[in-house]
């Protein structure tokens, strides 16, 4: 559900004291367990280490952040890949392919030589 437009966004007032008055180059890293704060105009350019539940990952804010949650952008669950055996047979075939036209590339330049 959403947050009532009565009420405004929620922007932590602890990440607007810690950029307050700094410019991004100078600010480094920030870190930041509030995952649900929304991103204001003021954080643009400013580098977040935004909590993931285990490690702080580093979100270097844009203008297009503007209106979303720090949350969105530090990923809490990590994605492997889908398939099994069809999947590593895939992989294969590609990775003997990329071989076989190193190896061609390799002989193309030995001939002209």
């Amino acid at each position: 559900m959403t947050r009532s437009a009565k009420k405004g966004p929620y922007v932590s007032d602890n990440l607007m004291k810690k950029i307050n008055g700094k410019k991004p180059e100078q600010a480094g890293i920030i870190k930041t367990w509030e995952r649900d704060s929304q991103i204001a105009p003021e954080m643009v350019g400013f580098k977040f280490g935004v909590h993931n539940g285990r490690d702080h990952l580093e979100v270097l804010v844009t203008e297009e952040m503007v209106g979303h949650r720090l949350g969105e952008f530090s990923l809490t669950r990590k994605f492997v890949r889908h398939g099994g055996k069809m999947q590593k047979e895939l992989e294969q075939k590609k990775k003997e392919a990329e071989i076989a036209s190193a190896q061609s590339a390799k002989a193309a330049v030995a001939e002209k030589k």
